[in-house]
């Protein structure tokens, strides 16, 4: 654990710290540990309420995107205002976590996660926290689990299933030893085609943290280590016992971190829900001055700054169904495309727009 100062309030954490497997002994080893927290979109904000809730010493929080309406049906820690303002998300919900337990200690990267910045923005955590939205993303999180010797929480929800596993190296089968290769893009479910139930996150989310606190006050032994889905319209469940890890896995067995070195995934990609490609521009890239492009783009539609972030509306860039496309740029040149969902499109718009 990292020894994060910890606020010991018996008031604040009488009600947990009754439960004989937690005591007070638990709730400090809770209070001293810092977990990063990968998206902050429905699990990944319910998961950092509970945890926030429950004590943890330091959360770290990352996410690549911004407050949107939809986002409010299943995402606790967001508001009207949010929206309205186009805060990222990150921000968001440090923001709102801050008000509710502000003796803990919460950072927030507005940022997509990659080979380039994983391992210096998970540095020090104990435990990682999936609330992605992707494949790509998570087999990222594998690697450096795999790699770093480091416990994280797979998790995912779209419709109305939800799916949820502890992944702990060594001991469980990583997410390649269970899936082997990323599914191919338009084979799987997206909150886009097939919508999201709050409820059904918030089981997962529930889960999740459950299982996150296991192994925070240390008892690893009563982790569930196995694999389980539902659908909770339908009423089924089901469960793939745990196992352990593959002689044959790529990661496990070969250590070969194709992710976290950087060999596979790709500088685009459809956000599931957004309508939306985000575009990453090149590792050597320099800061983007947001109000001199600005300025630029205020020929092309109105263009606005907050909180490092530059958003607008062009007005003669349409899609397909003749709507208008919407840029949000970051400090870093990472840019969301909303309106297009073709990767092609998104990166032509951002070189004509930004700059290659």
């Amino acid at each position: 654990m990292n020894g994060y100062p910890v606020c010991m309030s018996e008031d604040r954490y009488h009600r947990q710290s009754l439960i004989p497997s937690i005591g007070h002994a638990g709730q400090e080893r809770i209070g001293n540990s810092t977990v990063l927290v990968v998206g902050c979109g429905a699990l990944g904000s319910m998961s950092a309420d509970l945890m926030a809730r429950a004590g943890v010493g330091c959360l770290r929080l990352v996410d690549r995107d911004v407050v949107e309406l939809t986002n409010l049906q299943r995402q606790p820690l967001y508001d009207e205002l949010d929206v309205e303002s186009g805060t990222p998300k990150a921000l968001a919900a440090k923001n709102r976590l801050e008000e509710i337990n502000s003796s803990i200690r919460i950072e927030a990267f507005v940022d997509d996660i990659d080979a380039a910045n994983i391992e210096q923005i998970a540095d020090g955590c104990d435990l990682i926290v999936d609330g992605l939205d992707n494949f790509e993303a998570r087999y990222l999180l594998n690697d450096l689990s795999i790699a770093s010797n480091r416990p994280w929480i797979y998790g995912g929800a779209v419709g109305t299933t939800g799916m949820s596993a502890a992944i702990i190296p060594g001991r469980t089968p990583c997410l390649r030893c269970l899936f082997p290769e990323p599914p191919a893009p338009g084979t799987t479910p997206t909150c886009d085609t097939a919508g999201v139930l709050g409820p059904v996150v918030s089981m997962v989310a529930a889960r999740q943290v459950l299982q996150a606190l296991k192994i925070l006050t240390g008892h690893d032994d009563a982790l569930d280590l196995a694999l389980h889905s539902f659908d909770a319209w339908n009423n089924t469940r089901q469960e793939m016992k745990p196992g352990t890890p593959s002689a044959e896995c790529p990661c496990c067995a070969h250590r070969d971190f194709q992710w976290l070195e950087g060999r596979r995934g790709q500088g685009a990609s459809i956000l599931c829900g957004r309508n939306a490609v985000q575009v990453k521009p090149g590792a050597d890239s320099s800061p983007v001055p947001l109000e001199e492009l600005a300025e630029r783009l205020s020929h092309h539609g109105e263009f606005r700054c907050t909180d490092s972030v530059l958003h607008g509306v062009l007005v003669n860039e349409l899609n397909d169904d003749g709507e208008r496309i919407e840029l949000t740029i970051f400090q870093n040149g990472r840019a969301l495309v909303k309106g297009s969902s073709s990767i092609d499109h998104a990166r032509t718009v951002y070189a004509k727009y930004i700059g290659s």
